[in-house]
Order: C-alpha cells, then structure tokens, then sequence
C-alpha cells in the first residue's frame, strides 16, 4: 500500500487469535448464516461452541462446517437452556478465563467482542456487558426502542446496576463469574435472569458501547414486533 506522499504505508498488524476466550453461540434455524458468522468469528476467537437448540433445519451440520464444535439439545428448550449448555461446556471441558455470548444471527461485531475481552483484562473486570445505547441513538424503531429502555430501567431497579441496555446478547464473561451462573428461563425472560445472576455476584463489571447490525436477517429473525412484545411480557411476568 502506498500513501499519498509516495511512501509505503506499514501493513497492517496481524490478527492475534485469542485462545483464552470461548465463544458460545445458541442457534435455532439459523441454516441460512450461522457458517458465515462462525468462520468469520474464528478469525479472531478460534475456539467455538456452538448450542444447536433442536433446530429443524441443518443448522448443527452449517456450525460444524464453519469449525465450530456443536453440542446439540434433542427438543427446543430455549435461548437460555442453550446459554446455559454451552457455558457449561467450557467450564467443564476447557480451562478458557473467559466465556463470550454472540449471537448466530450475524448482528454482532466480532471486534466489538474482542474489545469487550480486552476491557476485561486491563481493567480486571468480571463481565463486560454490551450496549447499543452508550454512543447515541441506535438504529431500532421506536417500539423496540421503548421496550429496550424499559427493561433496563426494570433490570436497573431490581439488580442495582445502572444499566443502558439489559437484552444485548453480547457479553463477556470470565470464568469465576460464569461459574456462578445457573439459567433457567428461556424466551427473552433469560436476558433478564443473566443481569441478575450477574449483579448478584458483587464482582466488577462495565457496560461497553457496541454496534448491532440490523440486516434484513437479523430483522426477520428476532427484532420483529413480536419479538418486542415477548419481551414486554417477560418484563411483566417474570
């Protein structure tokens, strides 16, 4: 590469694989991407497990091509059941300091995540929680909008922790706290049962500011009216 003064410019620095860190990804029916996100995401997080929640489609054979190792749940137990397999996973079957959640459907940055692991190391942190909401105005229509912002003023009520942004799916979380954990809610109320499992632990945490795509996929798959109304109810009723 060439500057405009007509001096090479350095190369860029080579991307260092992190090895102490997991990525657990839970995955229903996400045959169409999920390849895609796996074998972009190990080219920085190697180490993948992915949670195959009794999909109908090929979704197990998409994750294990992408080089994921797959574990998969016989019936649909739900996105917490899921978290909760693959976390297990790790504590049991490797000796990774930390555990990072990332969705299967594309929406996640995989800089932001190795940022989020970053944070947690220089700054000691037990878990890094991802929000939408830190730099500005997120690109969700004023429904999702509403409902997001209510359930992390819910979540900041009961928890004590002041939190911008209770359901991103993107967190990263070391090993002692995860070790603490113990899911059982599924649909949208596991979300909230995670911040607080979390906060319960007294440990250090931060929120960090993240980018969430929202393709025409990712719109279809879980940021639909529905979906903000499952969430809504989980608020009212969990």
């Amino acid at each position: 590469m060439t500057s405009t003064d007509g001096q090479q410019s350095p190369p860029p620095a080579p991307v260092v694989p992190l090895t102490d860190a997991w990525l657990v990804i839970p995955l229903f029916n996400e045959a169409q991407v999920v390849r895609g996100v796996i074998e972009e995401a190990r080219r920085v997080f190697p180490l993948v497990v992915a949670v195959d929640d009794g999909s109908r489609d090929d979704s197990a054979a998409q994750a294990a091509a992408g080089g994921a190792v797959v574990v998969r749940h016989p019936l649909n137990l739900g996105q917490g059941a899921a978290l909760q397999t693959g976390i297990t996973y790790v504590l049991e079957r490797t000796d990774a300091n930390f555990v990072v959640t990332f969705d299967a459907d594309g929406q996640h940055s995989v800089a932001d995540a190795a940022a989020m692991v970053q944070a947690a190391r220089d700054e000691d942190l037990a878990f890094v929680l991802g929000s939408r909401f830190l730099q500005g105005p997120s690109p969700v229509g004023w429904l999702k909008r509403l409902v997001l912002k209510t359930a992390a003023v819910a979540a900041s009520h009961t928890t004590g922790m002041h939190l911008t942004d209770a359901h991103n799916g993107l967190r990263v979380i070391r090993r002692d706290a995860a070790a603490r954990l113990d899911l059982r809610q599924n649909r949208m109320a596991h979300a909230s049962e995670i911040i607080r499992q979390l906060g319960a632990t007294g440990l250090p945490w931060r929120e960090f500011p993240v980018h969430i795509a929202y393709t025409d996929y990712s719109k279809g798959k879980g940021q639909s009216l529905w979906n903000s109304i499952n969430i809504l109810v989980d608020l009212l009723f969990s």
